[in-house]
């Protein structure tokens, strides 16, 4: 990536968090919040626990859109059989394995689930648990561990690259990818030190997550792509 455009956008996305008012994505910073202080695999009732985690006072977008619900079929899932819901959220989580194979094996889990639901309930409509985007998985990820992970758009990645000048740009979906780059521009973000405080004036200390996160840099990307 060519380091004179990522300085120069860095200096345009500083601006732009000092000039504006409000901060159309800082929910992000919210739905974080509300998973770590509720996410507890052990709990007596998972279902409500998961139901939990996924709360934001602005919007649902982050997992639920018209013709996009994987809240609500995981929901079902860990109706549909806990135990296995729980094996596949440890193992996701689990920080020492890879994440491309935790990944791929969540996924494979996701499948054997909706084939299961769809035979306990042949008249269901259902026929998508909408992981396959890695839009969902990355949210899991950046909830569980959010200075490690953060939210994934493919596009606005793709774009980002481009506009960076990548020699290499992905023209499919690449998780891990896209959390190697993002703690690369993170690094250059903490170097610039005017960045994270213009983005903290948009934070509440009781609304919004307040630890170390790759938010920020996930912000900066779609700045920059989106």
């Amino acid at each position: 990536m060519l380091l004179n455009k990522i300085r120069e956008s860095i200096v345009a996305y500083q601006q732009w968090l000092t000039d504006i008012r409000h901060h159309p994505f800082a929910y992000k910073w919210e739905s974080a919040i509300h998973f770590q202080a509720n996410w507890n695999p052990e709990d007596t009732d998972p279902v409500a626990m998961f139901d939990r985690c996924f709360q934001n006072t602005e919007t649902r977008r982050l997992w639920q859109t018209e013709n996009w619900n994987p809240k609500k079929i995981m929901l079902e899932f860990w109706k549909l059989d806990a135990p296995m819901v729980r094996m596949m959220f440890d193992d996701l989580f689990n920080e020492t394995l890879g994440a491309e194979g935790r990944i791929g094996r969540f996924l494979f889990g996701c499948d054997e689930l909706l084939r299961d639901y769809r035979r306990a309930h042949p008249l269901s409509a259902e026929n998508d648990h909408f992981h396959n985007d890695y839009r969902m998985v990355a949210l899991y990820l950046s909830s569980r561990y959010p200075e490690s992970y953060a939210p994934y758009d493919f596009s606005i990645f793709q774009n980002t690259m481009t506009l960076f000048g990548a020699r290499d740009v992905p023209q499919q979906n690449d998780l891990v990818r896209y959390f190697k780059v993002l703690r690369t521009l993170m690094n250059f973000l903490e170097k610039e030190g005017t960045v994270e405080p213009a983005m903290q004036k948009h934070l509440h200390p009781q609304k919004h997550f307040q630890g170390k996160t790759l938010l920020l840099a996930e912000d900066f990307c779609r700045f920059v792509g989106g």
